[in-house]
Formats: C-alpha cells, structure tokens, sequence
C-alpha cells in the first residue's frame, strides 16, 4: 500500500509540475520577443520539461517493475493510461513551445531518443531519479553555457562590424565634401577661363584692325614714291 501511495504521489507531482509548464507557456505571450527576462523564462520552461520527463519515465519504470502489493490488472491499465495521457500532454506543451522558436532540448543539446531516456531511468529509486535529473539539468546547463558563448561571439562580431561600417560611412562621406570643393573650385577656373578666352578674343581683333591699318598706309607711301619718281 506504501508503494501504491508513492506511485499516486509522483504522479499527482508530475501532474502539477505539467499544469506550471502550461502556465508558463501562457505567460511567456505578455514577454517581449527577446531579451534576458524572456531568456530566463524560456531556460525555466526547459527545466520544467526536463523535469517532468525525468518523473514521468520513473513512473513508468515503477509500473514496470512493482513493488510491495501486486495491483490488479484493472488498476495497472488505468495507470498506464495515466501517464500516456500526461505525457501526451506533456509532448503537446513542448511542441506548443519549440513552436514560438525557443531552442528545445534536442537542439541545444542533441537528440536524445526515448528509449536512452528510459534506459537511464531502469534499476533505479526515488534517489537515483533525483540524481539523474539533476544529471540532466547539468548537462543542460552546460549546453546553455555553449549557447551563451556562441552568443557573445556572435555580438562581438557584429560589434565590430558595425564599427567597421561607421568607419566606412564616415570616410564615404568626407570623399562627398572633397569631391563638392573640388567641383566648386572646378567650376571658378572654367569661369576665368571663359573671362579670359574673351579678352583674348576681344584683343586679338583691334591687333589685326592696327595692323591692316598700318598696311594700307605703308601701301599708300609706296604708290605715292612710285608715281612721283616716275
């Protein structure tokens, strides 16, 4: 009867630790899409998880190797139908979850197929799961730590980037000034150049005017010498 007590207890805790995950997930709607509050939330969504798929594989390897009083058969299948529906519905919240693009246990940490999990839970009692789920938020922790880094590295970069294209925005727009200067001062000399042609213009036609001027007269002197010596 103990045992049969226990068994009822692990599952009324599996069943309360799946209505806080449900809970959670509801709340997560009223966070904002990143930052480190939602981070935390999402890290103590995993962990709820895991937690409860550590319990629900202990209660499963409980009711296949039962202790104490024998249960009937009735009792073994309605149990058995327990935990297929709490972990039915824990695999819905977990899809619920990895839905909202949260990163899930198998993409941070690798797959783990169920019969691994279900191996790691044989051969061992209320102590033994207690370890071997904190086993497993270790490891997840430390896949999150791997995460955290990636993470970093990726800012770090991006940093650096951004810099690297403020420099260049920078150096885009002082090329800008030079180039309006030098068009401006560009402009100046074509407007002396134009003044000056002008001028030049202009002066190059009163030198031929003095120059047929000074023809004709050396024209005339000529014609006069040759008619009076003649």
């Amino acid at each position: 009867m103990a045992s049969s007590d226990t068994w009822i207890k692990e599952y009324n805790e599996a069943a309360r630790i799946a209505d806080d995950i449900n809970g959670m997930i509801s709340e997560r709607i009223s966070l904002p899409a990143s930052g480190p509050e939602t981070q935390r939330h999402a890290s103590a969504i995993r962990r709820k998880i895991t937690i409860l798929g550590t319990r629900l594989d202990g209660l499963q390897s409980l009711l296949s190797r039962p202790t104490g009083k024998p249960l009937t058969e009735k009792e073994m299948n309605r149990r058995k139908d327990m935990v297929a529906n709490l972990r039915s519905k824990a695999n819905q919240m977990a899809s619920a979850f990895n839905m909202s693009n949260f990163a899930n246990r198998e993409s941070l940490l690798g797959p783990e197929t169920k019969q691994d999990a279900m191996s790691r839970t044989v051969g061992l009692d209320n102590s033994g799961l207690v370890g071997l789920q904190r086993q497993i938020m270790k490891e997840q922790d430390e896949g999150l730590e791997k995460l955290e880094e990636t993470v970093m590295s990726t800012k770090h970069i991006a940093l650096a980037v951004n810099e690297e294209l403020d420099l260049h925005t920078r150096l885009i727009d002082d090329l800008d000034q030079h180039v309006d200067v030098t068009d401006s001062r560009l402009r100046r000399v074509q407007k002396n150049l134009a003044i000056l042609n002008k001028r030049a213009k202009g002066s190059c036609s009163c030198m031929c005017m003095l120059l047929a001027v000074v023809g004709i007269v050396i024209l005339v002197v000529a014609i006069c010498l040759l008619v009076k010596y003649l």
